[in-house]
Protein backbone atom coordinates (compact mmCIF):
# COMPACT_ATOMS: atom_id res chain seq x y z
CA UNK A 1 0.00 0.00 0.00
CA UNK A 2 1.33 3.46 -0.92
CA UNK A 3 2.02 5.87 1.94
CA UNK A 4 -0.68 8.28 0.78
CA UNK A 5 -3.20 5.44 0.68
CA UNK A 6 -2.38 4.74 4.30
CA UNK A 7 -2.49 8.43 5.26
CA UNK A 8 -5.59 9.09 3.19
CA UNK A 9 -7.81 7.61 5.87
CA UNK A 10 -8.80 10.12 8.59
CA UNK A 11 -8.90 7.43 11.28
CA UNK A 12 -5.34 6.34 10.54
CA UNK A 13 -4.16 9.96 10.44
CA UNK A 14 -5.76 10.54 13.85
CA UNK A 15 -4.13 7.41 15.25
CA UNK A 16 -0.75 8.68 14.04
CA UNK A 17 -1.45 12.03 15.71
CA UNK A 18 -2.13 10.21 18.98
CA UNK A 19 1.04 8.15 18.63
CA UNK A 20 3.08 11.25 17.79
CA UNK A 21 2.39 12.43 21.34
CA UNK A 22 4.12 9.32 22.65
CA UNK A 23 3.70 5.59 23.00
CA UNK A 24 0.07 4.58 23.54
CA UNK A 25 -1.59 1.36 24.56
CA UNK A 26 -4.00 -0.14 22.06
CA UNK A 27 -6.76 0.35 24.65
CA UNK A 28 -6.05 4.08 24.92
CA UNK A 29 -6.06 4.43 21.13
CA UNK A 30 -9.30 2.48 20.86
CA UNK A 31 -10.94 4.65 23.51
CA UNK A 32 -10.14 7.91 21.71
CA UNK A 33 -10.95 6.64 18.23
CA UNK A 34 -14.19 5.03 19.35
CA UNK A 35 -15.26 8.30 20.97
CA UNK A 36 -14.24 10.52 18.04
CA UNK A 37 -15.25 8.31 15.11
CA UNK A 38 -17.82 5.95 16.60
CA UNK A 39 -16.17 2.80 15.28
CA UNK A 40 -15.73 -0.55 17.01
CA UNK A 41 -12.63 -1.94 18.70
CA UNK A 42 -12.09 -4.50 15.88
CA UNK A 43 -12.22 -1.69 13.32
CA UNK A 44 -9.62 0.32 15.26
CA UNK A 45 -7.48 -2.82 15.50
CA UNK A 46 -7.64 -3.14 11.70
CA UNK A 47 -6.41 0.44 11.30
CA UNK A 48 -3.56 -0.23 13.75
CA UNK A 49 -2.70 -3.34 11.73
CA UNK A 50 -2.57 -1.34 8.48
CA UNK A 51 -0.28 1.22 10.13
CA UNK A 52 1.92 -1.53 11.53
CA UNK A 53 2.11 -3.58 8.31
CA UNK A 54 2.99 -0.50 6.26
CA UNK A 55 5.73 0.60 8.64
CA UNK A 56 4.04 3.67 10.15
CA UNK A 57 3.72 2.19 13.63
CA UNK A 58 5.57 -0.28 15.77
CA UNK A 59 4.15 -2.40 18.56
CA UNK A 60 5.75 -3.96 21.59
CA UNK A 61 4.28 -6.21 24.21
CA UNK A 62 4.34 -5.23 27.87
CA UNK A 63 2.65 -8.02 29.76
CA UNK A 64 -0.85 -8.27 28.35
CA UNK A 65 -0.77 -4.76 26.88
CA UNK A 66 0.29 -3.79 23.37
CA UNK A 67 2.07 -0.45 23.16
CA UNK A 68 2.13 1.38 19.82
CA UNK A 69 4.45 4.14 18.69
CA UNK A 70 5.20 6.00 15.46
CA UNK A 71 7.89 4.73 13.12
CA UNK A 72 9.11 7.86 11.31
CA UNK A 73 10.74 6.17 8.32
CA UNK A 74 7.68 6.16 6.03
CA UNK A 75 6.93 9.73 7.11
CA UNK A 76 10.44 10.73 6.04
CA UNK A 77 9.67 9.33 2.58
CA UNK A 78 6.46 11.38 2.48
CA UNK A 79 8.42 14.44 3.58
CA UNK A 80 10.97 13.90 0.79
CA UNK A 81 8.14 13.60 -1.75
CA UNK A 82 6.54 16.80 -0.44
CA UNK A 83 9.87 18.64 -0.53
CA UNK A 84 9.59 19.42 -4.24
CA UNK A 85 6.25 21.14 -3.61
CA UNK A 86 7.35 23.32 -0.69
CA UNK A 87 8.36 26.13 -3.03
CA UNK A 88 4.68 26.63 -3.81
CA UNK A 89 3.77 27.47 -0.23
CA UNK A 90 7.12 28.61 1.15
CA UNK A 91 6.89 32.10 -0.30
CA UNK A 92 3.31 32.46 0.89
CA UNK A 93 4.27 31.42 4.41
CA UNK A 94 7.18 33.85 4.39
CA UNK A 95 4.83 36.65 3.29
CA UNK A 96 2.37 35.69 6.03
CA UNK A 97 5.15 35.79 8.63
CA UNK A 98 6.14 39.27 7.40
CA UNK A 99 2.55 40.52 7.68
CA UNK A 100 2.15 39.05 11.16
CA UNK A 101 5.37 40.72 12.30
CA UNK A 102 4.24 44.03 10.78
CA UNK A 103 0.90 43.77 12.58
CA UNK A 104 2.62 43.08 15.90
CA UNK A 105 4.93 46.08 15.44
CA UNK A 106 2.00 48.34 14.59
CA UNK A 107 -0.01 47.08 17.58
CA UNK A 108 2.94 47.65 19.95
CA UNK A 109 3.44 51.14 18.54
CA UNK A 110 -0.25 51.96 19.04
CA UNK A 111 -0.18 50.58 22.60
CA UNK A 112 2.90 52.65 23.42
CA UNK A 113 1.34 55.83 21.95
CA UNK A 114 -2.13 55.24 23.36
CA UNK A 115 -1.53 55.90 27.11
CA UNK A 116 0.39 59.12 26.50
CA UNK A 117 -2.04 60.44 23.88
CA UNK A 118 -5.07 59.84 26.07
CA UNK A 119 -3.49 61.53 29.10
CA UNK A 120 -2.19 64.56 27.18
CA UNK A 121 -5.06 65.16 24.77
CA UNK A 122 -8.43 65.09 26.53
CA UNK A 123 -10.10 67.35 23.98
CA UNK A 124 -10.76 64.49 21.55
CA UNK A 125 -13.46 61.86 21.83
CA UNK A 126 -12.68 58.15 21.11
CA UNK A 127 -13.38 58.67 17.40
CA UNK A 128 -10.67 61.32 17.23
CA UNK A 129 -13.08 64.22 16.71
CA UNK A 130 -12.48 67.54 18.41
CA UNK A 131 -14.98 68.22 21.21
CA UNK A 132 -14.35 71.96 21.59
Amino acid sequence: MHAFDVLGDPVRRRILELLADGEQSSGAVVEVIRREFGISQPAVSQHLKVLRENGFATVRAQGTRRLYSVDARPLEEVDMWLDRFRRFWGQHLDALATELARGKRERRAREQRSPTESSTDNSRDPRGEDQS
